[in-house]
């Protein structure tokens, strides 16, 4: 029997008692998960072990590092051990007493939202937090290690109540980490041979190490990385989906099998997971792709393999051409890993070309999980702009009717003959933005005009510029430019004659009310002339040329305070009954003061329908005085 030091006594974070809390009470009914994250954190401590016996040049022994299961029916008691890097004093306060990640407060939070009772912990690996979920097993976990660097041992252990200690092993203990759960009443199911090895099989089997039941060596599939396309079944992909992202029972969207010969050779698989865990709440993917040389792990959370637009994908990467050794700023200069990393990029986004033109739907189901990552790229990928910027997809006047996404490549080839801008609108949502004024002259000509609801899509359309020689323009944009008017074909030639007759019907006024416009609305504006857009509304608002949109303007506004507004013109449609109206009474100067109060009210007016917000008390005054003025020009006398 060992002999031990006093114990020292510690207190979980805060968040950890949290944690435990959640896991001791929850109800979920798949607590074999805990076998899977357990046996995984082993994994990940023989890979340390082997990286770092090859880096430090010590030469220790790799050819026997292994998982081994010992489950104990009589005592209740059930054993992981692993003989891999091991534990420091320090080390067990630090991982087994704190959480060093973000995401798992996260996670936290999210279950709590859900309910302790209904909270799918299934997820729980992938924050950093797995080893807690033995307490959904045990009563108690005791931890015995022993690091690589050091001659001692520790003994960790816990009934989860909020407290742990630690205390120094005596006798001698194997370098590694054993755990024993001591199991709650009910759980005797975990030292039952038959059910642990259906569990070690459905979750582990691609575990890179030797995972031993007893004598039975359970995970003796090959590396699928590096077999042949041919010899591999959807469930083998699938399978192996599961163990690189801890998502039980999910399937990828879609999967890439590479494998490259010449200049250099590697083997990938490559995955886009079913949902984008950014638009979930859980803050910035940081996981990264498996990188292996020669089939050893060398990291596990590689982020420069590919460029951080396709952080979503996950999968493995296995190059014989690098060397074991290899540091991250190794890997950042060294040639063969940078022209690996190219030639991935280039065949991810082949794929994606494939995918767009071969299943539209279901790349457009794609994109609206992924896009808003995707698109980053437009900005960051200067060699692949163009490519990228043909895989973004928006909504549209085209398609306001349905469910579909536009490419720009579409937009370009149904564009009208001398058309040569691409326009955009930008909005909260598609029926604010079909209320736009200067929207009015596009349906009448019936020109498309893409449709963004999402204010980081303008930022990407604008750093693109232009798309096949068409510039990229918001349709409140001053330097518009429309193609040449087509015939109507529907229309008579007296019809056509009297629109005509209409577009150039203009008062003869105009000049002299634009004139007492500008007068009255002074600084406000940047200028006031003629509009050539609107067919309906009495007026809109423009940016002038190399401005942003107003809704850009607005949401940097939302963003920072300091930021200021950028003038704008006011724009007035001479065929509209109401400017019609002002310019006959120009001519009277009695009539300037209600003018002036019109100039300020349209403005007003035009500024709503921007988005933007006027002066409300003196809109209100000013609206006052016209009911005012209005009733007391009615009669009341009964005729």
């Amino acid at each position: 029997m060992s002999v031990q030091t006093d114990k020292e006594q510690f207190s979980f974070q805060a968040e950890i008692s949290q944690l435990l809390h959640l896991l001791s009470h929850s109800l979920y009914q798949n607590r074999e998960i805990t076998i899977r994250e357990l046996v995984s954190n082993a994994s990940d401590a023989l890979d340390k072990f082997r990286y770092a016996s090859l880096t430090s040049g010590q030469n220790a022994r790799c050819d026997d590092l292994r998982i081994t299961i010992e489950p104990d029916k009589e005592n209740r008691v059930l054993t992981i051990r692993d003989n891999g890097i091991g534990m420091t004093h320090d080390e067990l306060v630090s991982h087994l007493g704190t959480i060093a990640r973000s995401g798992s407060l996260d996670f936290l939070k999210k279950a709590q939202q859900t309910g302790e009772k209904t909270a799918d912990l299934s997820l729980i690996g992938q924050f950093g937090v797995g080893f807690y979920s033995a307490f959904m097993l045990a009563d108690s976990v005791e931890v015995v290690t022993r690091s690589y660097t050091e001659d001692r041992g520790w003994r960790w252990e816990s009934t989860g109540d909020g407290k742990f200690s630690i205390s120094e092993v005596s006798e001698p203990v194997e370098r590694g980490t054993s755990i024993r759960l001591h199991l709650k009443d009910g759980m005797e199911e975990f030292t039952e041979p038959t059910r642990l090895k259906y569990i070690l099989r459905k979750y582990s089997t691609f575990v890179p190490h030797a995972i031993y039941l007893a004598a039975e060596h359970i995970n003796d599939q090959p590396p699928i990385w590096v077999e042949p396309k041919s010899t591999l079944t959807e469930e083998q992909y699938h399978n192996f989906y599961e163990y690189l992202t801890h998502f039980p029972g999910q399937k990828p969207l879609w999967y890439l099998h590479l494998a490259a010969d010449s200049p250099f050779q590697f083997y990938s698989i490559l995955y886009c997971p079913d949902q984008n865990l950014e638009k979930m709440g859980f803050g910035r993917a940081d996981h990264g792709l498996h990188l292996c040389a020669k089939r050893i792990l060398v990291q596990n959370d590689n982020r420069d393999l590919l460029p951080d637009y396709l952080r979503f994908l996950r999968g493995i990467v296995d190059s014989a051409d690098l060397p074991l050794n290899v540091s991250r700023e190794a890997l950042q200069d060294n040639t063969v890993f940078r022209k690996m990393q190219r030639v991935i990029t280039k065949k991810v986004l082949d794929h994606f070309d494939t995918f767009a033109e071969e299943h539209k739907d279901a790349y457009v189901r794609f994109y609206r999980e992924f896009g808003v990552i995707l698109r980053e790229g437009v900005s960051s990928d200067h060699e692949n702009r163009d490519r990228i910027a043909k895989l973004l997809r928006f909504g549209s006047t085209h398609s306001m009717q349905t469910s579909d996404m536009v490419s720009l490549e579409d937009y370009c080839n149904r564009a009208k003959e001398g058309q040569e801008q691409i326009y955009f609108a930008c909005g909260t949502d598609p029926d604010a933005v079909m209320r736009d004024p200067n929207l009015e002259v596009f349906r009448s000509r019936n020109l498309e005009v893409l449709i963004l609801t999402d204010p980081a899509d303008e930022f990407i359309l604008s750093h693109l510029g232009e798309f096949q020689k068409k510039q990229i323009v918001s349709v409140d944009a001053a330097d518009l430019k429309l193609p040449p008017k087509e015939d109507d074909p529907s229309k008579s030639d007296e019809e056509k004659s009297e629109a005509d007759k209409d577009q150039q019907d203009t008062p003869p006024n105009l000049e002299a009310l634009i004139s007492l416009m500008k007068e009255s609305l002074g600084d406000q504006v940047q200028d006031v002339r003629r509009s050539e857009r609107l067919t309906e509304s009495p007026c809109c608002l423009v940016n002038a040329h190399g401005s942003m949109s107003t809704t850009m303007q607005r949401v940097l506004r939302m963003n920072t305070p300091e930021f200021e507004m950028q003038k704008m013109i006011l724009e007035i449609n001479p065929g509209s009954p109401l400017v019609k109206r002002l310019a006959e009474l120009v001519t009277n100067s009695d009539n300037h003061r209600f003018i002036r109060d019109c100039s300020q009210q349209l403005h007003a007016n035009a500024m709503i329908m921007a988005g933007l917000a006027p002066n409300g008390n003196e809109m209100a005054a000013r609206l006052q005085g016209f009911m005012l003025e209005l009733a007391g020009s009615k009669s009341s006398i009964v005729q």
